[in-house]
């Protein structure tokens, strides 16, 4: 299928459902390099554990909405005849479609909307998926207009992994130092989380069961995928991290971002001998809602 990019029209929601913030095209500026090397992956399991709980078998499509860099949609693509990935970030789906085009992925369409927009003449799908992406959204809008996308007997599902905090002691390299690394953005960035142009003073919602209720959803489906892979993971990769994340996007730094960058590899040098670091995935939340 021929790999297309739409741009975005007249026609968004203003606004979000966060208190006191708006989303704005900026929210993830500049994170588009850094995403895939630095944001852990979701555990092997995550294709089989949907195939066995939607019964995936190759056809229908799917909808992976705030998609990114393809993390998702790359993934599930072969369970299904055709995948469209939204995102609202123009340099997201260039990094998408690029790697879509190195593994010879050609059954995805990149449309470069937001989520809002939707149903945006897309069609109708047998999966929804949102990936750590949904909290940023006007979620009871979203929520009721991919319910009208379901094909019949359609499901809708929730990424959300996680981090797993292993003892001290049991890795074998150091955990990232969190704690210093995030007083260093806020000496950066000031004490409130940042999000494009503004801040999240009440940080992002988890009521989802409640948002799906209000629009027809029944109670979720829960499978959980196990995570526990341990990962070696570079000064590279820590920056990579740091610098994927809205709190703390490339943009934000303006004219300090070397400065702030430079300070970040001396903190991260000084707390790993060697530079290696160990980070523990852990398990993988699915919620599943079906038409």
């Amino acid at each position: 299928m021929l790999r297309s990019m739409e741009d975005a029209t007249n026609g968004a929601v203003a606004g979000s459902s966060l208190p006191g913030w708006q989303w704005d095209a900026t929210l993830f500026q500049g994170c588009a390099a850094y995403y895939e090397r630095g944001r852990l992956p979701y555990p092997p399991g995550l294709e089989a554990a949907l195939t066995a709980a939607l019964a995936l078998d190759g056809r229908g499509r799917l909808l992976d909405t705030g998609c990114g860099p393809g993390t998702v949609a790359l993934r599930l693509a072969p369970r299904f005849a055709a995948v469209v990935g939204l995102d609202a970030d123009r340099d997201m789906l260039e990094v998408a479609a690029a790697r879509a085009a190195e593994r010879g992925i050609a059954s995805v369409t990149w449309v470069c909307r937001r989520a809002e927009e939707l149903p945006a003449g897309l069609g109708r799908f047998r999966v929804v998926t949102f990936a750590a992406s949904f909290h940023w959204m006007e979620r009871e809008w979203v929520a009721a207009a991919v319910r009208g996308m379901l094909e019949p007997g359609g499901a809708v599902v929730q990424i959300s992994g996680t981090e797993a905090t292993a003892p001290p002691g049991t890795l074998p390299y150091p955990p990232p130092p969190a704690a210093a690394m995030q007083a260093l953005v806020r000496r950066y960035l000031g004490p409130e989380r940042r999000a494009g142009q503004g801040v999240l003073r009440h940080g992002t919602p988890d009521d989802e069961p409640a948002v799906m209720a209000r629009v027809g959803f029944g109670p979720p489906e829960i499978v959980t995928v196990s995570g526990g892979q341990v990962l070696a993971r570079s000064i590279d990769d820590i920056v990579a991290a740091v610098l994927s994340h809205s709190s703390s996007a490339p943009h934000l730094f303006g004219s300090r971002l070397p400065a702030f960058e430079a300070e970040l590899r001396a903190l991260l040098g000084a707390a790993a001998a060697g530079g290696r670091f160990a980070q523990q995935l852990g398990d993988t939340e699915l919620r599943i809602w079906r038409r």
